[in-house]
């Protein structure tokens, strides 16, 4: 069995698919990250409103950036959750990772409006006031990006949405953000240095792009149809053995990741005397085996006789021209 590599592309034979689903529950979280942003951002603004602290309005802008990705998520997932059709025979899936890039780019948005603010505030330095209160009603907000960023995380790693997963990953970075804030201003009122607060404010700023880079990056890895994980093809790997045991073999054996759906593409080579009908039901539970490992596949199959040297002539991407066979 040839190595496993990254291209989704066949020789043609015949196909089987599993259930991108996941439905109306992820939209329901995603209006729960919705509903998330808007309380936040109402805390976090008057936490601001109340101090006057340059790291926390650093914090409610990066809650704006909850809302506007949410909203943006929901679009997307809405377009991803679309049956293939003629113009997109493979589906809408990757829809999900334009989600990713836009939230990684509206990330690096309010990144520069923090640097700014915080620049601003350096070069005119301002007390903080009201501290306590200010701190009570952030650390509210910060409790419900905890709960339901953890939430979005579980299930888009159960539902494989990467939407999901990068949403509930920006509200957990938020969290670790706003738990940094808040003990710089407390700090900034037990020591009177005022400095701190821009400080902490463009540590923010620096932090968030870092999240930002890694969004692009993985939204960026699944438009390029990256190979499944290295645990899914050692379960492809697994399936695949137990079938060679029997006297068939494989080759250009590829996989690809697409949103919350993967691809799966091999040759199976079978005994040239075998009949068509044989081969067929042989292709067919190789399929049904390697669905039942991974159930989120679609799974194309690819019949070659495994005696004939032509049948190990297309096993790269780029097959070389070949005459017809005789008699056709």
């Amino acid at each position: 069995m040839n190595e496993i590599t990254d291209d989704g592309s066949n020789g043609g034979g015949s196909a089987g698919g599993g259930d991108a689903g996941g439905g109306p529950r992820l939209y329901r979280l995603l209006w729960l990250s919705v509903a998330a942003a808007v309380a936040t951002i109402a805390l976090k603004t008057a936490a601001y409103a109340v101090t006057g602290s340059v790291g926390l309005l650093s914090d409610a802008l990066e809650s704006v950036v909850n809302l506007v990705a949410a909203i943006v998520a929901l679009g997307a997932l809405r377009w991803a959750s679309k049956p293939a059709d003629a113009e997109h025979a493979y589906g809408h899936t990757k829809a999900e990772y334009f989600s990713a890039g836009a939230e990684g780019m509206m990330i690096f948005v309010a990144a520069l409006a923090i640097a700014v603010a915080a620049i601003d505030r350096l070069l005119h330095p301002h007390g903080i006031e009201q501290v306590g209160p200010g701190l009570l009603v952030s650390a509210v907000a910060s409790a419900i990006n905890l709960a339901v960023g953890l939430t979005l995380l579980r299930s888009g790693r159960r539902h494989r949405s990467i939407t999901l997963e990068a949403d509930g990953k920006h509200l957990l970075t938020d969290v670790w953000t706003s738990a940094g804030v808040l003990v710089a201003v407390g700090a900034v009122a037990v020591t009177g240095w005022t400095v701190l607060d821009p400080v902490i404010a463009l540590a923010v700023a620096a932090n968030i792009v870092y999240a930002g880079v890694g969004l692009l990056r993985r939204s960026g890895a699944g438009l390029m149809d990256r190979a499944l994980e290295p645990a899914e093809q050692d379960a492809i790997r697994a399936v695949l053995a137990g079938f060679e045991e029997r006297g068939v073999a494989f080759h250009a054996v590829r996989t690809r990741q697409s949103g919350r759906r993967a691809f799966v593409s091999l040759h199976l080579l079978v005994p040239g005397a075998w009949t068509v009908q044989r081969g067929h039901d042989q292709a067919e539970a190789v399929e049904a085996a390697l669905r039942a490992a991974l159930p989120h596949a679609t799974v194309f199959t690819h019949l070659e006789p495994i005696e004939d040297p032509v049948s190990y002539a297309d096993t790269g991407l780029d097959r070389p021209d070949l005459p017809f066979p005789p008699g056709l």
